[in-house]
């Protein structure tokens, strides 16, 4: 047995080690970009044919119509026939935190032991080195917000871009955003015993989390007004929520534990986002009368209830939109990160208009995060965080990342999936592209 595990620990040292060497993060933009002929999704809902988009520095100098201006001593990339885009953005992803899910302890660092851990920060253990990163960099996400798992509260998240030598380079925005898991009542999965019948009721379970989440925060936030003496980890990590500057993400599906959730955050003065949702559209007044963002899960899902739509997970974007709150998307876990941009694509089958799924996964994602000044559109002012596709970015078939950039610098857009294909392409005479 020792002698299988220390093989299977060679291994897969090996692949980590010697996959990608040659993926280096791209250098500072050197001088100024115009892009030419291309079309433009700005990301706000307006599209602009035949256009330009010049950066310079890293960041956005000019956006507009027909032949660009001013465009001596720039690099000209003719994009004619070709679609430009914001970078897409990523929230509550394991990206980075997670390597391998199973088997390999070692890759996974997304959750800490304990369950009341809102002092972590998930930055200092995001890996710029993950072989993840390239493949979903590769459809246009440039942008990530790693975060922790596990617990009641798991620590607190930061946005990074994806092209950097380590956290430090990364790091976009930090700690804006501490994780909390609502509780909820889960149906036990063996019949009860006599021993159960003694024992504390999932519902009184539930209910002494709620008091311990309600203690917990308002001693958070008496803190926060006070001048301790002595300081406390858990609490100064905490003291953000309350002069605005972090928000709370709360993972919860159910109307009535959302209902819960945003009676808390009104009671203690803290701004809350819903993460997941899926009976988001049962209280759409309650969390557009709150300003209550939803970030949804994942729509390539079942519903809830037996009784639902099988279609709802689709069509919740539309009914978002329609009732005026304001809502972003994330995918499952870390690699399906990719799928992003299509499932905001297939949001269009369901009633959102190509621009809205768009912003879906753009400017609403930077608003909730926190970064819609720097990122999110393409405006004058703002990072050159944008990439160019031969085809439509929201749809599988014709998504084709050519060039992207992030706050101006061309990055690499190698990974290794691309270069396994080669390979084997070689081997067998197919021409790869």
């Amino acid at each position: 047995m020792k002698k299988i595990l220390i093989f299977g620990g060679l291994l897969l040292s090996t692949v980590l080690v010697y996959a990608q060497a040659n993926i280096s993060p791209a250098k500072p933009q050197s001088k100024p970009i115009v892009i030419t002929g291309a079309t433009i999704h700005l990301g706000n809902g307006q599209v602009i044919n035949n256009g330009y988009i010049a950066f310079d520095k890293g960041k956005i100098t000019a956006v507009g119509e027909g032949t660009a201006p001013n465009t001596g001593g720039a690099d000209i990339i003719n994009a004619a026939g070709k679609q430009v885009y914001p970078g897409f953005i990523c929230p509550v992803t394991t990206l980075g935190l997670v390597e391998i899910e199973e088997g390999a302890k070692g890759t996974v660092d997304d959750e800490e032991t304990g369950d009341l851990n809102p002092n972590v920060r998930s930055i200092v253990a995001y890996n710029t080195d993950s072989k993840v990163i390239p493949t979903v960099r590769s459809n246009g996400i440039l942008l990530a917000q790693p975060t922790p798992n596990g617990g009641t509260l798991s620590g607190q998240s930061s946005v990074v871009q994806l092209d950097a030598w380590n956290w430090e380079d990364a790091a976009y925005k930090t700690d804006i955003a501490v994780h909390l898991n609502w509780p909820v009542v889960r149906p036990p999965r063996r019949r009860a015993t006599v021993a159960d019948a003694n024992a504390e009721s999932p519902d009184e379970a539930r209910l002494k989390q709620l008091d311990e989440i309600n203690n917990l925060f308002t001693a958070a936030k008496a803190y926060a007004t006070a001048k301790p003496d002595v300081v406390n980890l858990r609490f100064e990590a905490l003291k953000g929520l309350f002069n605005g500057s972090k928000k709370l993400f709360i993972n919860v599906d159910g109307a009535k534990e959302i209902i819960e959730a945003v009676t808390l955050a009104n009671k203690l003065g803290i701004k809350a986002v819903i993460v997941g949702g899926k009976e988001a559209y049962l209280v759409t007044n309650l969390l557009k009368q709150n300003n209550v963002p939803v970030i949804i899960r994942e729509t390539q899902t079942l519903p809830a209830r037996d009784e639902d739509d099988v279609y709802l997970p689709y069509k919740l974007p539309k009914i978002l939109q329609d009732a005026g709150v304001e809502y972003g998307l994330t995918g499952t876990g870390f690699w399906r990160q990719r799928n992003l941009p299509f499932e905001a694509g297939q949001a269009v089958g369901y009633g959102l208009t190509k621009e809205q799924a768009l912003s879906m996964i753009t400017i609403n994602n930077a608003k909730i995060l926190g970064i819609d000044k720097t990122t999110g559109t393409l405006e004058v002012g703002k990072d050159a965080n944008l990439f160019i596709s031969g085809g439509d970015a929201l749809d599988m078939i014709t998504l084709d990342v050519q060039q992207a950039f992030i706050q101006g610098r061309n990055i690499n857009l190698d990974n290794l999936h691309k270069q396994l294909y080669k390979k084997f392409s070689n081997k067998y005479g197919i021409k790869a592209d």
